[in-house]
């Protein structure tokens, strides 16, 4: 049996990789421990928290003697880290939440685990799994090259900025102390859980409700996207295979500029109300449920300050050495998304107005 933490395991991807951890790995014993902000929500776990499959700590990782009572209380093995402020607009507007959660927040969580992991009597196989992103790479131009782990860091946002900083932190707390550590950087993800803030879901509500669908700029900015639970089954991978003091890419191969993937959601959302009927009683503001497109909602809006053009992984080290393959394209990926939304209203319509 493997005593795992999770960190932000009530956010977006942290809640899909509990979910799927003890789908794939019964018996293991799950910790989760999340200051649950904004977007943060048991609802995704509370199932688990309630059948005591997974232990809930409701607490910040800044509280470095909370995290130090978790690893020794439970004997943690494993920590898979993916606690972070990661809206990029949000960051813009005020950064120095940012700062604190992902930077002074990893090196918190650092120090824990190097207390309790490096002294005698630690885990014989201890792992730090840390999560970081592809935008501390920068931006892409066309025809460039994809990200490859090798990537010189050049942070745009500061959110990316946050995430490079403690990218480097668990990289000098290996080389340094030698704890044992491996990162992950991925591309966006999307799927279910996601707060409806982010891209997909937000424009997927609009849309239901009859409301615009604002493409920043011209809609030409290119991202390359990784359906979560094909994430979570790299972290998995990564976990099992992964060698320590290295650091792979997990991406879908999937770019889309984000006029044609909001223009794929609404070709998905309007076929879906073509096959379900009921879905214009639900909606009935929704263009579809009047015989209109989704489509028509789209409308562009002043870009955002810095906005990276392009981000693109090359995943070819976690395929090559480890194996791994996304198994969702984009638009397999979209189907299952928007089926989740649809079928999980309870879930996002409080967050959405809350937002609103």
């Amino acid at each position: 049996m493997n005593r795992i933490l999770v960190t932000g395991g009530a956010g977006f991807i942290g809640t899909n990789f509990v979910r799927y951890w003890l789908r794939e790995h019964a018996g293991d014993s799950v910790v989760v421990v999340d200051s649950l902000t904004y977007a943060g929500s048991t609802a995704g776990i509370q199932a688990l928290i309630d059948g005591k499959t997974v232990t809930f700590v409701h607490g910040d990782i800044r509280d470095t003697q909370l995290v130090v009572d978790i690893l020794r209380r439970h004997r943690i093995e494993t920590v898979v880290h993916f606690a972070a402020e990661s809206h990029v607009d949000r960051s813009i507007s005020g950064p120095d939440v940012f700062l604190e959660s992902n930077i002074v927040g990893t090196h918190s969580l650092l120090k824990a685990v190097r207390e309790v992991w490096l002294a005698p009597g630690g885990p014989v196989s201890p792992r730090f799994h840390h999560i970081s992103t592809d935008e501390v790479f920068g931006s892409l131009g066309p025809g460039e090259p994809a990200f490859t782990e090798t990537t010189p860091y050049a942070p745009n946002s500061p959110y990316a900025a946050s995430k490079a900083a403690s990218d480097h932190l668990v990289r000098a707390y290996h080389h340094t102390y030698r704890l044992p550590v491996v990162t992950t950087n991925c591309s966006n993800n999307y799927g279910p859980y996601q707060y409806p803030e982010k891209l997909i879901p937000l424009m997927l509500i609009n849309a239901l409700r009859g409301r615009q669908l604002p493409v920043y700029g011209n809609g030409t900015n290119v991202r390359d996207w990784l359906y979560v639970e094909d994430h979570c089954r790299g972290i998995d991978v990564v976990l099992a295979r992964g060698e320590i003091g290295r650091t792979y890419n997990i991406g879908g191969r999937n770019e889309w500029s984000n006029l044609d993937l909001v223009r794929l959601l609404c070709d998905v959302l309007d076929r879906s109300f073509a096959t379900d009927p009921q879905l214009c009683d639900r909606y009935p503001d929704a263009p579809p449920a009047r015989g209109g497109r989704s489509s028509e909602l789209i409308c562009f809006v002043t870009d955002r300050p810095g906005h990276d053009w392009r981000y693109a992984i090359d995943s070819s080290r976690i395929s090559d050495e480890l194996g791994f393959q996304a198994l969702e394209s984009m638009t397999s990926g979209m189907r299952r998304t928007v089926d989740w939304y649809l079928t999980n209203e309870d879930w996002w319509k409080p967050l959405f107005e809350r937002t609103a």
